[in-house]
């Protein structure tokens, strides 16, 4: 069985406005509560962020990382460049237009941390992670509508 964990959620937006907001890293901190700090370190020509970093408050310890973000008409994709915690966070961001004026969001992540945990809790928190990104994204993006 895999680390990966995906879910989905509706969001009340055009996926245009969803890209619009995940892809702000700087804004991160406002919507989701895990992340203390969020650094810009490199931009494609057409400004978007293709290199990140991030301090997080895991609960159990706090860790920074670097992801390298690519992007697709309908996606958003990372990897992880380094980290001090952690020894892989992939994960994807796929945007699907509902034809409504709404858009279904699934986000998949991979994640494995450098210390040992047991493969259950690793998946617990990997979930948690995807539950918490999602609602406080769908909040942020519904709210600017």
């Amino acid at each position: 069985m895999s680390d990966a964990v995906s879910d989905s959620i509706v969001v009340e937006a055009d996926p245009d406005m969803v890209m619009d907001v995940i892809a702000d890293f700087e804004a991160y901190p406002e919507w989701q509560d895990e992340i203390k700090e969020v650094e810009v370190l490199a931009r494609d020509n057409d400004g978007w962020g293709t290199e990140v970093r991030y301090v997080v408050d895991a609960k159990i310890f706090s860790m920074t990382y670097v992801l390298a973000y690519t992007y697709d008409d309908d996606a958003m994709h990372w990897t992880l460049v380094e980290g001090d915690q952690v020894r892989k966070i992939d994960g994807t961001y796929r945007l699907e237009e509902q034809g409504d004026g709404t858009t279904l969001v699934i986000y998949d992540l991979e994640v494995v941390p450098a210390i040992s945990l047991p493969k259950m809790v690793r998946r617990q928190a990997a979930k948690r992670i995807v539950d918490s990104a999602l609602k406080g994204m769908k909040r942020r993006v519904e709210s600017k509508t």
